[in-house]
Formats: structure tokens, C-alpha cells, sequence
């Protein structure tokens, strides 16, 4: 079993912007090396404290026999992290799916190339029990350290019982989870299951709830367990969110650092109207209007708009901006100018 190693387990709870890797590709959707390790050296730049790659942003099709990109990917990443020789720890996720012996698989290959945990994708079983997948999670974690993921349905998730997530967060190795379940109740049952199981100092819960970003960050919950109130909170991000204006993102967890530090009326109204211009921008970029169909090349307009890409192209050549999408990427840009980095990608595409 690999452990986390302990500096990565402090900077974990400390909260870390945790980016969800996109795909460089040319026009004939073949991979571009340069483009590719460039997102990644943004990333870095940006003072992101991790990446997660080969996850949906990645595009689930580079697992796909003929495209075959699964390992290039995690191994091109991992090069450029440790080019860079950072002074911090940076966290490396690799994306985990399929029946058991293809996590199995795809989790030997992370180890192999120096990925610190797994990101468990739960998503295209729904044929399982849940006794099934939470015998999967335990063999995953005696291979890497597990961040689990509490997928929505609309996008190939399902729903779990409380007493799921009351017995996952018991798995030894679990050391995370990303809820972007996009549902308040669903929410809650994680974060409940946590604070009953006494393990809450040891797994690091995350935002994937692209819909209520801010919120999840600011918030602390409060639950009585044997007579006394144990605190849960949302650490930090692991987002296809932040996979754009990433630089602005990491300003924006140390503002809500600050704020639960030191909390007050102020700082707390103008987070909340920062959060729906956040939510704003991300329904505009993920699409929900059309069902989340124009999620990824949304994520690619925004980095093909700064210089980061050189198109939107996805190895599925029907996923495409949605109708009325462009219209409203330029809407968010006009209306919340203050939220993109573009100023700080231009200064590091120059410096290069």
C-alpha cells in the first residue's frame, strides 16, 4: 500500500486549487505534445497546488484502444511537474475508472509514474451494488491513496445511500473526496458520514459542485456526534472549473482562507456576490442549458481565447460548443472581468 506522503497530506487539508487537466489536441485530433505540456506548465505558474489528469476533462476517450492515451498523458504531466522543481508540494491525482481490474490497472500505471493518489470515478456502474464498489475502493486503496468522487447522475454518476458514504470514508487509504454531487442533500450525506466517523481529520473533503463553488468553501458544518459538535469543511477544489482562470482561482480560496479565519459581515457579503458570478461563468463555460453537452469545449474556448489552445477539438468530434454558448462565454467576459486571468496568461506566455 502506498501511503500519502505527510507533506502532502498537510497541504491537502491546508486546501489546495486542484485543476482538472483538459486535452490539447490539432485538428486532426491528434495529441499536441507542446500544447499539452504548456497546460500543465500554466497550471504550475498559476500557483495551483495539484493537477488531476486523465479525469473527464481529459476526455474518458483517451482510454478508448485507438486513441491510446491514457499513460502518455499521465507520463507528460508528471515530466513537467518535476522539470519544474518546486520549492511546495504538488499534488498529482490520476483519474481511475472502469470495472475493478481496469482501475487496477490504470492505478499500477499512476504509482509507476509518480501519482500521489487516485481519483475514483464511481461513474458507468450503475449495474453494481454498492457492497460491489465499496469492495472495488478497498482494493484501489491498497494500491495508492484513494480521493473518492461523488459523481452526479446527469453526467454518468448515480446517488449513494448515507450508509455508503458511512462506510467508504472508513476505507483505509481513503484519503479525500470530491463531491460534485450538484445536489444540497447528497452533499450533506458525505459530509455527515464524515463527521460520524471519527475520521475527519484523516480524509480531506473537496468541491466538485461546480454550481456552488463559493458556497461550499465558505461553509462549515456543525454536527452532533456522542455529545459533542465536530466540524466539517470543504478544503479546497478539485474542478474542470478551474481548469480556466486558474491564477484568479487561487486568489480567490486565500480570500475565503482569510474570511474563515476571520470571519465578518462584510467579507462575507461580497463573497457571496463573487459566488454567483462564479456560478454565472461556470453556466456558461459547462453548458447546463443543453444538459452539459458543451462542457469540455467551453473549458477549451476560454484556454483557445488566451493562447493556452489552439482549438476546441475533442477526440469526440460531436462534442462541440453548444448553440448560444460563445454568445454567453463573451457575456461572462464582459460582465465579470475581474474573474479572468488574462493578463497573468499573457505575461506567462511571454515569458517563456
Amino acid at each position: 500500500m502506498k501511503p500519502l506522503a505527510p507533506e502532502l497530506k498537510a497541504q491537502l487539508h491546508s486546501g489546495l486549487v486542484i485543476p482538472a487537466h483538459p486535452l490539447a489536441l490539432f485538428e486532426d485530433r491528434t495529441i499536441d505534445e507542446a500544447g499539452q505540456r504548456l497546460l500543465t506548465q500554466y497550471y504550475l505558474a498559476s500557483g495551483a497546488g495539484g493537477i488531476a489528469v486523465a479525469v473527464h476533462s481529459t476526455q474518458f476517450e483517451i482510454r478508448d484502444p485507438e486513441i491510446n492515451l491514457f499513460e502518455t498523458v499521465l507520463q507528460w504531466a508528471s515530466e513537467e511537474v518535476d522539470r519544474a522543481k518546486l520549492t511546495r508540494p504538488f499534488m498529482k491525482i490520476a483519474g481511475i475508472c472502469g470495472p475493478t481490474s481496469q482501475a487496477e490497472n490504470e492505478a499500477r500505471v499512476a504509482v509507476h509514474y509518480g501519482y500521489d493518489m487516485g481519483l475514483l470515478s464511481m461513474g458507468g456502474l450503475q449495474g453494481w451494488t454498492e457492497a460491489q464498489i465499496l469492495e472495488r475502493t478497498r482494493i484501489i486503496a491498497r494500491i495508492l491513496p484513494v480521493f473518492g468522487f461523488y459523481l452526479q447522475p446527469s453526467v454518468g454518476g448515480r446517488i449513494f445511500s448515507y450508509d455508503f458514504w458511512r462506510q467508504f470514508v472508513e476505507i483505509e487509504n481513503v484519503m479525500a473526496i470530491k463531491c460534485a454531487s450538484f445536489n444540497r442533500y447528497q452533499t450533506l450525506d458525505v459530509m455527515r458520514a464524515l463527521a460520524n466517523s471519527g475520521r475527519n481529520s484523516e480524509v480531506a473533503m473537496y468541491t466538485g459542485n461546480d454550481d456552488n463553488i463559493v458556497n461550499d468553501l465558505m461553509t462549515t458544518y456543525r454536527f452532533p456526534v456522542n455529545g459533542r459538535t465536530v466540524a466539517i469543511d470543504f478544503k479546497g477544489g478539485l474542478l474542470g472549473h478551474w481548469a480556466v482562470w486558474t491564477q484568479k482561482a487561487v486568489q480567490l480560496l486565500e480570500e475565503i482562507k482569510r474570511y474563515k479565519h476571520n470571519p465578518g459581515t462584510a467579507q462575507a457579503d461580497a463573497l457571496l456576490s463573487k459566488a454567483i458570478k462564479v456560478t454565472d461563468s461556470n453556466a456558461a463555460f459547462f453548458d447546463p442549458a443543453h444538459q452539459f453537452h458543451g462542457c469540455i469545449p467551453g473549458i477549451h474556448e476560454v484556454l483557445r481565447r488566451q493562447g493556452l489552445l489552439e482549438g476546441t477539438w475533442c477526440l469526440n468530434p460531436n462534442e462541440v460548443l453548444s448553440p448560444g454558448q460563445q454568445e454567453e462565454i463573451d457575456r461572462v467576459y464582459r460582465d465579470y472581468p475581474e474573474l479572468n486571468d488574462d493578463a497573468f496568461v499573457k505575461e506567462f506566455l511571454l515569458g517563456r
